[in-house]
């Protein structure tokens, strides 16, 4: 039973995270990364039944926790509660495999989203424009662009980029019909 609660945390948790990443995009008159209430404790009896009983592994601790770590639980819980059935399923399928990867590519990612966190909001929905277009390509020539990626030079990425950076500014200079 510890293990699922333990489980089904680590997957709200991570389930949770696109989310906070396009709050931190739409606030962007806030500092990146900023939390208007960071200093502010959740107190156990604020929690809803449910909540309680997902989280009753920190009952005992809750009033230890740092005032961030009770808010990212807290968060997490309600983004956790709000999903459909196939959305825990969905969540728990993409923890597993967060699990799998090996100690050093879980360290590169969490390398990654660090930078991307860091981007402006305006940087950060460019990366995720590019990645809806490129998840829309045909399985074959998302295939090509990788192995085109893995087998270019540093010098050959940077035009890649530089180019792909030309084209975005010429879409946004069209006017729209």
């Amino acid at each position: 039973m510890i293990t699922v609660r333990s489980t089904l945390l680590a997957l709200l948790l991570l389930a949770a995270a696109p989310a906070f990443a396009q709050q931190n995009a739409a606030n962007g008159a806030q500092l990146a990364g900023a939390d208007p209430g960071a200093g502010q404790r959740t107190e156990w009896s604020s929690l809803s039944p449910e909540q309680q009983k997902l989280l009753d592994r920190y009952r005992a601790d809750w009033s230890t926790l740092t005032p961030q770590r009770q808010q990212t639980l807290t968060r997490g819980s309600e983004r956790w509660l709000s999903m459909s059935p196939d959305q825990r399923t969905n969540a728990q399928q993409r923890f597993q495999r967060w699990r799998d990867l090996p100690p050093d590519q879980r360290r590169q990612l969490r390398n990654r989203w660090d930078r991307f966190r860091a981007l402006p909001p305006q940087q950060q929905e460019n990366v995720r424009d590019n990645f809806r277009r490129f998840k829309n390509l045909p399985p074959d020539q998302r295939q090509q662009l990788r192995e085109r990626w893995r087998n270019a030079t540093p010098m050959e990425r940077q035009r890649m980029l530089e180019r792909s950076r030309e084209i975005r500014r010429q879409r946004q200079l069209r006017p729209r019909h």
